[in-house]
């Protein structure tokens, strides 16, 4: 099962103080709109996502389709074969995948701890 790249999505309260934040330890722009509130930042292989206002908390996220660099893969697990996986284990769900699609979709769970995880296909 692969789960594509990995980032975190930080619920932040200022993305100015933020972003200025993390470019002092290393982490440069890479995507985003700061006037939209939201920034995709790396330092390397390491991707965080900053968004203010967009959500309630920290979210973990898999891209499916894409390497750290947000470049597509030659091949890789579908999302809704993903998904199917995920159901055949008992893994409950909040959100989920239009099983009969193609293509870009999301779904999300939550962690034990309340810690939401969303996997979101691009491609």
């Amino acid at each position: 099962m692969q789960l594509g790249a990995f980032s975190i999505s930080l619920n932040v309260q200022n993305i100015e103080a933020s972003k200025d934040f993390y470019e002092k330890i290393g982490f440069s722009v890479f995507g985003g709109d700061i006037e939209q509130k939201w920034l995709i930042m790396k330092n390397g292989t390491t991707s965080i996502g900053l968004f203010q206002g967009m959500f309630d908390k920290n979210i973990l996220t898999f891209n499916p389709g894409w390497d750290e660099h947000a470049q597509e893969l030659d091949t890789f697990t579908d999302i809704r074969e993903l998904q199917q996986g995920l159901k055949s284990k008992g893994v409950e769900f909040i959100s989920e995948a239009d099983a009969t699609g193609e293509g870009p979709a999301s779904f999300t769970l939550e962690d034990p701890d309340g810690n939401p995880i969303l996997f979101d296909q691009h491609r």
